[in-house]
């Protein structure tokens, strides 16, 4: 894989990151597929994983560090996430001084390495200074236990705060942020994705297949996949549901775009990601090495000036598709100059 360079780090990553969302130890089967996931994802040239210490409590960091163990822990990126809720202590959790050098030290334990690359607040905390976050962060960069750190589904305002928290204290400032994106949510693209750019953040997007819409397999088509979605979270999955039957609307029209293009709809989906200039990795959560493949070669597609036309009148820019949505595009994202059209340099 062609890497790219994760903001001003200078730290180079693969365009995919492999999210650890679905690993863990519940069963047999979770923990094979898991550490196979892994391994699969390693040997392809991924060399960024993603996961939380709030993933199946802790167990997808467990695994992580057994894989780290068996294949060797410097050319692997390892980023993790503090802030959900560890127990009912309203203490454990948070974006506070306390509970991240708490969190911190367990997520070290778990992970069995001595060292995180990039530590991402998972989300805002509105009970804490922004400044508190940045400082106790920086004093983790300077105690050796991170590298990096960053956060997830901030606004465009928050992202804006912690730099200028950190440039007034004199502080390590967050080099990356994590806001879901894809063809069906395009909300950063109004200003989330132009703040990165002005601040020079990596953006690492999450769920780039919109929880599975865009895998191919929507609710249209039933099917075991769709049956433990909708046991999980009925009004995501529900095909009865009004924003689901506008989702399936869109979702039927790109895939027959992407057959037009000779792509998978994962590929499409993906590429369209990857392609906005704003974006340094794309983070898929695949359960199995089957859904790993599926979209190891997305980075490879580039999509034409009139496919991505086809994509914003389908979705328009800045807009998500939801029952609520009056379709209404903001003045600035009806400006060409401002759409995709630029495919970010690599080496």
């Amino acid at each position: 894989m062609t890497h790219r360079q994760l903001g001003t780090t200078g730290v180079r990553v693969s365009p995919l990151t492999l999210g650890a969302l679905n690993f863990g130890k519940k069963t047999p089967q979770q923990y094979e597929d898991s550490k196979a996931v892994l391994h699969a994802a390693l040997d392809a040239g991924i060399n960024i994983i993603d996961t939380s210490d709030s993933y199946h409590a802790g167990e997808s960091e467990e695994v992580v560090g057994e894989v780290l163990r068996e294949r060797g822990r410097d050319d692997i990126v390892v980023a993790t996430k503090f802030n959900r809720p560890n127990g009912d202590d309203p203490n454990r959790r948070g974006n506070s001084r306390r509970w991240i050098f708490h969190a911190v030290d367990a997520s070290l334990k778990r992970l069995g390495t001595d060292w995180i690359d990039l530590y991402q607040a998972h989300r805002p905390d509105p009970d804490t200074d922004i400044a508190e976050t940045v400082d106790a962060l920086t004093d983790l960069v300077r105690a050796g236990k991170i590298r990096y750190f960053g956060t997830s589904t901030f606004q465009a305002h928050e992202l804006v705060e912690a730099q200028w928290a950190a440039a007034d204290r004199r502080l390590n400032r967050p080099v990356t942020e994590q806001p879901p994106y894809s063809i069906l949510v395009r909300g950063i693209e109004r200003a989330v994705l132009p703040v990165a750019r002005e601040h020079r953040i990596a953006v690492l997007p999450w769920s780039p297949l919109a929880a599975g819409w865009l895998s191919g397999k929507y609710p249209d088509a039933g099917g075991p996949e769709w049956s433990r979605r909708l046991a999980r979270q009925p009004h995501r999955a529900d095909p009865s549901n009004a924003a689901n039957q506008d989702k399936a609307a869109a979702v039927r029209e790109l895939t027959r775009l992407a057959d037009e293009a000779g792509l998978s709809l994962i590929h499409l989906s993906i590429a369209f990601v990857l392609q906005h200039p704003a974006i340094t990795s794309a983070i898929i959560g695949p359960r199995t090495v089957d859904h790993l493949k599926s979209a190891l070669d997305a980075p490879q597609a580039v999509l034409t000036t009139d496919v991505l036309d086809r994509i914003d009148a389908i979705v328009p820019p800045g807009t998500t598709v939801n029952p609520t949505d009056d379709g209404h595009v903001p003045p600035s994202l009806t400006d060409p100059a401002l759409r995709r059209r630029v495919v970010p340099s690599s080496g």
